[in-house]
């Protein structure tokens, strides 16, 4: 355990906490750590969504998409100084989903995730993407607060 550790951000300020967590876990054991951000694009089910002309639709993705690398970019910032091996992830889809997915294929032994993310109303009426990812998990996963 600790050896490959999945961290997944969105800019919040537990996802900085389970960054922080992952990073000295991964410097205690030796392990590496794979950063994933998922960006949920426009025009797949968001709740409380209008639609919109396909201009609006990619308008919206392309912001989405930069947020994505920003946050991949802080993150980048915030390990600086870290020794190990660093993977950054920028995905597409339904956040839990993608999480488990890239778990899976990377062959990661646990995964530290943020307690409380950027989802609002959505997070309200559909449960959070950390309670997902610990429900689901095949691994072991430490949730940050």
């Amino acid at each position: 355990m600790f050896q490959k550790i999945l961290v997944p951000v969105d800019g919040s300020n537990t996802s900085w906490k389970a960054l922080e967590t992952a990073e000295s876990l991964a410097q205690k054991y030796g392990g590496t750590l794979t950063v994933i951000t998922v960006m949920v694009p426009y025009g797949v089910g968001n709740l409380l969504q209008m639609s919109l002309d396909q201009t609006l639709i990619d308008q919206n993705n392309a912001v989405m998409k930069k947020a994505g690398y920003a946050t991949l970019d802080t993150a980048k910032e915030k390990l600086q100084g870290y020794q190990g091996d660093v993977d950054y992830l920028e995905e597409i889809g339904n956040p839990a989903e993608r999480i488990l997915e890239v778990c899976t294929a990377r062959g990661c032994d646990t995964i530290v995730i943020g307690s409380r993310g950027l989802s609002g109303v959505e997070e309200f009426l559909l449960g959070s993407v950390s309670s997902k990812v610990s429900q689901y998990a095949k691994v072991p996963v430490v949730v940050v607060k």
